[in-house]
């Protein structure tokens, strides 16, 4: 075995240092307005499934204090202010409007666990009141509301972490290290693939009441208004470009980041080569689409993806994964394991690499939360900041769009912000945000 990676795998603290990734800061380094020992008060706001889970890995570290939930559902906001009550002994006020919570000078963080298509907005508003922010991935629902984004964070001086844990995740941070310390020799290529029944949308259901303790059009917000469908709502809002971008924008943006990360890029995609279409269970009730694949081309090396909903088997036995191949072996990993296969040399007849695996890793919520938290008492960059969540959201949005128009080939022009070949791809760049709302300008 090569002695620099014996070295990494038996000291993995010291190559998530390198990587610049989560590593325990002592008390006596942190300089901020919050003192080290001090608690660090959060507000949740969007209150469901991914929020919640968010906002108790925050609770769960001992360092945060919730002082504000807020939700548009008041069937939500009761039943999660009776779970942070009963299982971590905190009363947080509840809230309808997050206006109100970010009139709140005594609330250092918000959690932004809306659906996709609010992010921007609250995000921006956030920075403005003085609030760092962990927002979910993908950042936002658009081209230009990410650019906005990226724009506030920097303005407003906010320390932010966009939701793409496994830029904490110790299988991923261990691939980045054998990567990039040449271990499986030049990168050539890397292919992923994402295989997952909810990509097929719902079973069609006709428009009807809104459900009781819900302010629809407050949900709706900047978003056209629509008839109310319980499958545009809660748990499937995905599915429709008003609000998400589907299986492409949900397991996409995790998954392309490790694709760009091994390169050490932070960059939109300058082009892509992009099929879609939605060949599987076409009687379901949703807008995006079931079937991708998309080729992006890089300077040194090419990244492919591949995405069929409706199924959950992949390559190696996954129904997702990465594969990052290399001229001396090819690295396979997912969430919680990766396999190093190596290449054979006809010359020493012998294997270029060892042969290697790890199969003990685990979800790095946790993880990408203790990132923030030290962050917002060091005032430095977390292991996803907004130039890297962009980044990630713009290699889902760009092919969709390309999905969406019908153009095989899409080019971007990033300094420009435009696309150079396709005029109908520019007008969904930027939304038109329904009145009152407004998008914001910086």
């Amino acid at each position: 075995m090569n002695p620099s990676r014996r070295n990494f795998l038996k000291k993995s603290a010291i190559a998530v240092s390198a990587l610049g990734a989560t590593s325990v800061i002592p008390s006596k380094v942190w300089s901020s307005e919050i003192a080290a020992s001090d608690k660090i008060n959060v507000a949740l706001i969007g209150c469901r499934n991914m929020g919640f889970g968010i906002l108790k890995h925050h609770l769960d570290t001992g360092m945060v204090n919730c002082l504000a939930l807020c939700d548009v559902d008041k069937n939500v906001l009761k039943e999660k202010y009776k779970l942070v009550k009963k299982d971590y002994n905190q009363s947080p006020e509840l809230f309808a409007d997050y206006r109100k919570v970010l009139e709140r000078k005594n609330i250092d963080a918000v959690i932004i666990g809306t659906p996709d298509h609010w992010h921007c907005l609250i995000m921006v508003e956030a920075s403005q009141a003085g609030k760092d922010v962990y927002v979910e991935k993908p950042m936002s629902n658009t081209i230009g509301e990410c650019n906005i984004m990226v724009k506030a964070a920097n303005k407003y001086n906010r320390v932010v972490q966009v939701g793409q844990q496994q830029r904490d995740n110790k299988v991923f941070l261990d691939a980045m290290q054998l990567i990039k310390s040449g271990e499986i020799g030049t990168l050539r290529k890397v292919n992923i693939w994402a295989n997952f029944n909810y990509g097929l949308g719902s079973t069609p259901k006709p428009d009807g009441k809104v459900p009781n303790g819900v302010d629809y059009d407050f949900w709706l917000g900047p978003a056209p208004k629509r008839p109310f469908n319980p499958n545009r709502f809660h748990g499937s809002w995905r599915h429709y470009w008003d609000y998400g971008g589907g299986l492409m924008s949900d397991w996409g943006v995790h998954l392309l980041d490790m694709g760009i990360w091994a390169g050490d890029l932070v960059e939109a995609p300058k082009k892509v080569i992009t099929y879609a279409a939605n060949l599987s269970k076409k009687e379901m009730q949703r807008e995006t689409f079931d079937t991708m694949n998309v080729v992006f081309p890089k300077d040194n090396y090419v990244i492919n993806w591949d995405m069929t909903a409706g199924i959950q088997q992949g390559p190696f036995d996954s129904s997702y994964g990465v594969q990052f191949i290399g001229e001396n072996g090819t690295l396979v990993a997912d969430r919680h394991k990766y396999h190093l296969y190596p290449e054979w040399d006809n010359d020493k007849k012998a294997p270029k690499v060892e042969a290697i695996s790890f199969e003990k890793g685990r979800e790095s919520h946790r993880q990408h939360v203790d990132n923030f938290l030290e962050c917002i008492k060091s005032r430095e960059k977390t292991s996803c900041p907004p130039e890297v969540g962009r980044a990630a959201a713009l290699h889902a949005h760009i092919p969709n769009i390309a999905a969406r128009v019908g153009a095989d080939i899409l080019e971007w022009d990033d300094k420009n912000n435009q696309f150079t070949n396709c005029d109908k791809a520019n007008e969904l760049i930027t939304p038109v945000y329904r009145a009152p709302w407004k998008l914001p300008e910086l």
